[in-house]
């Protein structure tokens, strides 16, 4: 059974990456009653995003499988009971009893109550923050030999900021498209826009300015599986390591940046 549900690194940085999704782990009760194998959970997690943000002072990765608990949902559709939730998948063999969802819920509860406890004391110590809350998508939906979705509507990073004040973190928000857009990642420039493939409508994001509006500032970063092979799961090592370095040393830029604004 895994024991740890979550891994906490704390750092003298305002900046915090999150790799909420990269887990796929589930508690002993919870796999039995699970209708899909792990290449199925695996294709719509988010694998390797936990090394995307590993050179980060301020990290939090999440073991647990979205299957299990989707944090980045609110509670009351954090648990995917029907196929309209999990794109079209069905999830469990037979809906899990009450007492399975419950610890489930409570894993939710739990995490939301860690991660404000976190940031503020950040907010305290540093005044303002950044998450940078690091997802991935797939784009060959239609299987292994099908076309990719058209890059139009799938940029290589999509930067999601529906949640936030955006006219209050402007700067912070450009500055991290154009950090990206100027990076070398896999030997080329990337495709990166804003609230394309995906808007930021996420919980975390929304939590995180809900309980800090005036401090907290948190950008949902969605790469596109252009790091590895979605159906087979099979990594571009050289692509990650790329993601990774971009990430660090966007650490020190946005520190720089929240100096100047206080």
């Amino acid at each position: 059974m895994n024991r740890r549900f979550w891994s906490v690194e704390r750092g003298l940085s305002a900046v915090v990456g999150t790799a909420i999704h990269d887990g796929h782990a589930t508690r002993d009760d919870v796999l039995p009653l699970m209708a899909l194998s792990d290449e199925e959970r695996l294709r719509e997690e988010d694998p390797f995003t936990a090394e995307m943000i590993a050179g980060l002072a301020n990290q939090i990765v999440v073991h647990q499988s979205r299957f299990e608990i989707d944090l980045n949902r609110a509670r009351n559709q954090a648990i995917y009971l029907v196929p309209e939730q999990s794109w079209g998948l069905d999830v469990w063999i037979k809906r899990p009893p009450e007492p399975v969802l419950h610890g489930s819920l409570a894993f939710h509860d739990d995490y939301y109550a860690m991660l404000r406890q976190m940031l503020a004391a950040i907010e305290q110590r540093h005044g303002a923050f950044i998450v940078l809350d690091v997802h991935s998508y797939n784009h060959r939906r239609g299987g292994a030999d099908a076309s990719p979705t058209e890059q139009h509507k799938a940029p290589d990073i999509n930067i999601g900021t529906s949640s936030m004040d955006r006219g209050r973190w402007a700067d912070v928000v450009d500055t991290v498209i154009d950090h990206f857009s100027h990076a070398s990642i896999g030997g080329r420039r990337l495709d990166v826009r804003e609230n394309v493939a995906f808007q930021g409508k996420g919980e975390q994001t929304r939590f995180i300015h809900e309980h800090f509006p005036k401090n907290g500032c948190a950008i949902a970063i969605e790469f596109k599986k252009i790091f590895m092979d979605e159906w087979t799961g099979q990594p571009d090592t050289k692509v990650i390591q790329d993601i990774r370095d971009s990430i660090t040393a966007l650490e020190p830029v946005l520190e720089e940046l929240l100096r100047t604004r206080q």
